[in-house]
C-alpha cells in the first residue's frame, strides 16, 4: 500500500500511487533511473526517465522533510510542551520552511534579550499589557522595578517587556506565512549601486537603480543581482511598494497588529502596544523574511539555471556525431602554433604534429604541405577545427587544403572546444597520453569530439562544458549531481560499444562505476573483444545485479549474437526465442531474416507473446528494436556551410544575414556563433515573430539558424542579433547582402546598449 510520501509524488506527477510505490522499490532495491525507465515499464505504468528523475528528487526531499519532523516532535516534547494541537499542525506542514516556522517558538537558540527579561520577572507585565490596553504601561511597569535583577527603573522594565512581546510576535508561524505571502505577491527586489564603486562596477549599470516585483524576477536577473552584490557593486534588497513611496507605516504592522488583537482606540496601552508591533516589524520579522524571500529567491533562479545548463548539455551530449571516420583534428593557436591529432576510425592516435601558419612565423605553405601529408598517409575524411583563438584563420588554412588538394576529399568542420583544456590536463589524459604533451591531447580531443560528442565529453566534468549561465555561482553540489544525471541519461539512451568505450564512458553506464569500468577494459586488453553479452560475467566484480543493470545498455556488434548489439535486455532473449519458434525460425542460423524485416515484425501480434514476467510495453519494445537494432537515437549529421570573409567582429554590419551555430541556450534568449570569435545574442523577444515563453521551444544548443545582425558594439564586445528577418535596423545603419559563416563556441554577455537594450526593455514588460 503506498505511504503518504509516495501518494503526494504520484500527485505531483498525475500518475498512480502504485506506479510511485513500484518505481520507489526499484530505487530502493538500486535499481537506475535509466535500468527502470527501459526495462521496468510494466512495474511503473511506463514512468520515463524525466518523471523518474522528478520521483527520486522529490523522494529524496520528502523523506528528508520526514527525518526533520521526527526531530522537532522530539524536541518539542523533551520540552513538555507539545500540545495534541501543534503536533497537528507538525504533521500537516507540507514543506520544510512551514515545519521550521511552526519550530522557532520551541527550537533552542542563544540567551536572547527577550530570555534575559523573563529570567528579570517581566514575563507577567508583557503578559498584562499585551492582554489590556486599558492597562497604563508606566504604572504598571513600576511594580517590576527590581534592582537585584537588574531592572533599574521603568523605562528598562518596558524595555524587557517590549523584547518579550517583539520575539513572541515575530515567532507566531501563523503570521509568518501571512506576512511572507504579502511579501511574495508584492514584495519588489530593489538593487541600487553602492557608493563609491561606480567604476569597477561598470558591468552592472543596467542594475544600479532597478526594481522588479520579486514573484515575477526570471533567474537570469535574479543571478546577476547576486553576482553584483556578492562583488560588492550592487546593494539587493526587498521591500514594498509603499516603503519605496517612503509612506510612514507598512501594511505588515497592521497584519502583526490585527494577528494579536491590537488597534489604536485611545486607551493608555495603545501607543506603547503600537509602537512594539512597529520595532517588531522592523528589527525582527522585515530582517527574517527579506532574509527568507532571498534565499528563495536564489533557490528559484538556481534551480530554473540549473534546468537550463542540463538542457543545454543533454543537446550537446546527443549531438550528432560523424561516425567512424579518419579525422585530422587542428587546435588552433597563433605564436604556440596549431596542434595536429589524426585518429582513426575508432579514435585511435596516428599520428600528431605541430604548425605554424599563423604570426610570428607565418609558415602558411610548409604548414599546408604537412597537413597534406599527415591526411593523405592516413586516409584523412573530416579536419575537425577548434572554435578558440585562431579558429577562423584555421579554418581558412583547411578551407586552402581543401581547394588546393581536392583529390584528398576533406570536410572542414568546427567543434566546440569548450572544456578541452581541462580533460587535456586531467589525471585521465595523463593516463591515456602519459608520453604526449598537454597541448596535443587537445588537439586528439578536439578529432574525437566530431566523430562522437557524447564518448569524449563524457572524458570532461560537466561543469567545465560550459553551457549554462552563472553557473559558477550555483550550488556545485547541487550542479553536478543535476549534471551527472544528464550524462548518465544520455549515454543509456545512446548505449555503449563495450569492446571499443573508454572508462570514462562505461563509467556512466547503468550498475557501473570507475572501478568496474576499468576492470572491464582490463579484461577486454587481457583477453581480447567480448564475444558476447554474456562473457561480461567473467569481469572481476561484475556480479548478477550488475550484470542485469548494465546488460542491456553495453552493445557487442558483430558478436556471436546478434540480439547482443541491440538494446533487447538479455533476460528477454526467451520472448524472441519464442517469436522465432512461431515463425519456425531458429536463433543462431535465422534470426537475421527476423531483425530488421519491417513487414514481417509488423504483422506480428505483439499480445500474443505476453506472459507474467514480460508486459504489452516491453513486447513492443521488443518488436521495435528488432526492426531497427541499435539505432542511434541522435540526429544524423549536418554541418554548417561557412563564408570566406567574416573573420572578426569588425567584419560585422549591421543588416547582414549569416548562418550561425546556436552554442548556449538561456531563459533570456540564445546565443550564436556568427564566426567572429564572439557570440552574438538573439533576445527571446527576436527569437519568432510568435510569442515565446521559453527560447527552448524555438532552439536548442547545436542548431544551425540563420540571423539578422541589429547591432554591434565592438569596445564592449557585444553583438545583438534577430531570427526575425524582418526587424528594423537601429537608427542611422545600412544593409549589406547576406553571409554565412562557421560555429564557434563562446560565452555569455551582458545586454548590450541600443536594439539589445530595447529588446531587454519590452522583455522586462512582456515576460
Amino acid at each position: 500500500m503506498p505511504n503518504p510520501i509516495e501518494t503526494r509524488i504520484a500527485q505531483e506527477l498525475n500518475v498512480h500511487p502504485n506506479q510511485v510505490a513500484a518505481a520507489v522499490a526499484l530505487l530502493d532495491d538500486g535499481a537506475t533511473v535509466p535500468f527502470v525507465a527501459r526495462y521496468r515499464k510494466e512495474a511503473t505504468g511506463g514512468l520515463d526517465d524525466t518523471q523518474l528523475r522528478h520521483l527520486e528528487e522529490r523522494l529524496g526531499y520528502l523523506r528528508e522533510l520526514e527525518d526533520r519532523r521526527a526531530a522537532v516532535l522530539a524536541s518539542i516534547e523533551e520540552q513538555g510542551k507539545l500540545t495534541a494541537e501543534l503536533r497537528a499542525e507538525i504533521v500537516a506542514a507540507e514543506t520544510k520552511q512551514r515545519l521550521e516556522d511552526l519550530y522557532l517558538p520551541y527550537k533552542p537558540k542563544r540567551r536572547t534579550k527577550a530570555q534575559i527579561a523573563r529570567e528579570a520577572g517581566l514575563g507577567p507585565l508583557a503578559e498584562m499589557l499585551l492582554a489590556d490596553p486599558m492597562l497604563n504601561p508606566e504604572a504598571e511597569a513600576a511594580a517590576f522595578v527590581d534592582l537585584e535583577k537588574g531592572v533599574a527603573d521603568v523605562k528598562a522594565a518596558l524595555d524587557g517587556a517590549r523584547q518579550i512581546l517583539m520575539e513572541q510576535f515575530s515567532e507566531a508561524a501563523a503570521l509568518i506565512e501571512k506576512l511572507r505571502n504579502h511579501l511574495q505577491d508584492n514584495g519588489r527586489v530593489v538593487s541600487r549601486l553602492i557608493e563609491g564603486k561606480e567604476a569597477e562596477g561598470q558591468k552592472f549599470r543596467d542594475w544600479f537603480a532597478f526594481d522588479e516585483p520579486w514573484k515575477a524576477m526570471p533567474s537570469h536577473r535574479a543571478l546577476a543581482l547576486f553576482r553584483g552584490r556578492n562583488e560588492g557593486v550592487l546593494s539587493v534588497t526587498v521591500k514594498l511598494p509603499e516603503e519605496l513611496a517612503e509612506k510612514p507605516a507598512s501594511p505588515c504592522e497592521g497584519y502583526i497588529a490585527a494577528h494579536f488583537g491590537l488597534r489604536d482606540q485611545g486607551r493608555p496601552g495603545d501607543k506603547w502596544l503600537l509602537d512594539t508591533v512597529r520595532w517588531a516589524w522592523k528589527v525582527k520579522l522585515s530582517l527574517h523574511l527579506e532574509l527568507d524571500l532571498m534565499n528563495a529567491l536564489f533557490e528559484r533562479a538556481e534551480h530554473e539555471a540549473i534546468r537550463v545548463f542540463a538542457s543545454n548539455l543533454k543537446d550537446l551530449l546527443l549531438a550528432a556525431p560523424a561516425g567512424p571516420k579518419a579525422v585530422v583534428g587542428l587546435d588552433p593557436g597563433i605564436r604556440t602554433g596549431v596542434k595536429v591529432a589524426v585518429v582513426d576510425r575508432t579514435g585511435k592516435v596516428l599520428d600528431t604534429a605541430v604548425i605554424y601558419p599563423h604570426e610570428p612565423r607565418n609558415d602558411w605553405n610548409g604548414s599546408l604541405a604537412t597537413l597534406a601529408k599527415l591526411a593523405g598517409k592516413h586516409g584523412a575524411e573530416l579536419i575537425s577545427i577548434g572554435n578558440g583563438t585562431a579558429s577562423r584563420e584555421t579554418d581558412k588554412l583547411a578551407a586552402d587544403l581543401i581547394r588546393l588538394q581536392p583529390e584528398l576529399g576533406l570536410i572542414k568542420v568546427t567543434v566546440s572546444e569548450a572544456g578541452a583544456s581541462v580533460y587535456s590536463a586531467s589525471d585521465l589524459a595523463a593516463r591515456e597520453f602519459p608520453d604526449m604533451d598537454v597541448t596535443l591531447r587537445g588537439a586528439v580531443s578536439i578529432a574525437r569530439r566530431l566523430q562522437d560528442p557524447l564518448a569524449e565529453l563524457v572524458k570532461i566534468e560537466a561543469k567545465a562544458i560550459g553551457v549554462g549561465q552563472y553557473q559558477h555561482d550555483l550550488g556545485q553540489a547541487k550542479l553536478g549531481q543535476a549534471l551527472e544525471a544528464v550524462v548518465e541519461d544520455c549515454v543509456n539512451a545512446v548505449g555503449v560499444d563495450v569492446n571499443t568505450a573508454s572508462a570514462a564512458l562505461l563509467t556512466r553506464v547503468s550498475g557501473l562505476n570507475a572501478t568496474l569500468a576499468n576492470q572491464i577494459v582490463a579484461h577486454r586488453d587481457a583477453h581480447g573483444p567480448f564475444a558476447n553479452r554474456a562473457a561480461l560475467k567473467q569481469v572481476p566484480r561484475l556480479g548478477p545485479k550488475t550484470f542485469e543493470l548494465a546488460a542491456g545498455f553495453l552493445r557487442v556488434p558483430g558478436g556471436d549474437n546478434p540480439l547482443d548489439a541491440s538494446s533487447v535486455h538479455p533476460e528477454a532473449y526467451p520472448v524472441v526465442q519464442r517469436i522465432l519458434a512461431d515463425l519456425k525460425l531458429d536463433m543462431k542460423g535465422s534470426i537475421g531474416n527476423l531483425i530488421g524485416n519491417a513487414d514481417l515484425l509488423r504483422r506480428l501480434d505483439a499480445g500474443k507473446y505476453v506472459d507474467d514476467r514480460f508486459g504489452l510495453p516491453t513486447v513492443r519494445d521488443i518488436l521495435k528494436e528488432l526492426e531497427k537494432p541499435g539505432r542511434d537515437p541522435r540526429p544524423a549529421f549536418k554541418a554548417a556551410v561557412f563564408m570566406d570573409g567574416v573573420n572578426d567582429l569588425k567584419d560585422l554590419q549591421p543588416g547582414m544575414q549569416l548562418e550561425g551555430v546556436v552554442t548556449n541556450v538561456t531563459n533570456f534568449g540564445a546565443f550564436v556563433d556568427v564566426g567572429v570569435h564572439q557570440d552574438g545574442l538573439v533576445h527571446i523577444s527576436a527569437l519568432s515573430d510568435k510569442f515565446v515563453k521559453d527560447p527552448r521551444e524555438v532552439v536548442k544548443a547545436g542548431d544551425i539558424v540563420k540571423v539578422k545582425v541589429l547591432e554591434v558594439d565592438i569596445p564592449r564586445k557585444r553583438v545583438a542579433l534577430t531570427m526575425r528577418m524582418g526587424d528594423a535596423l537601429p537608427a542611422k545603419t545600412a544593409a549589406v547582402p547576406a553571409q554565412r559563416v562557421r560555429p564557434n563556441q563562446g560565452k555569455p554577455v551582458e545586454p548590450v546598449r541600443g536594439a539589445l537594450a530595447d529588446a531587454l526593455k519590452r522583455a522586462i514588460t512582456r515576460y
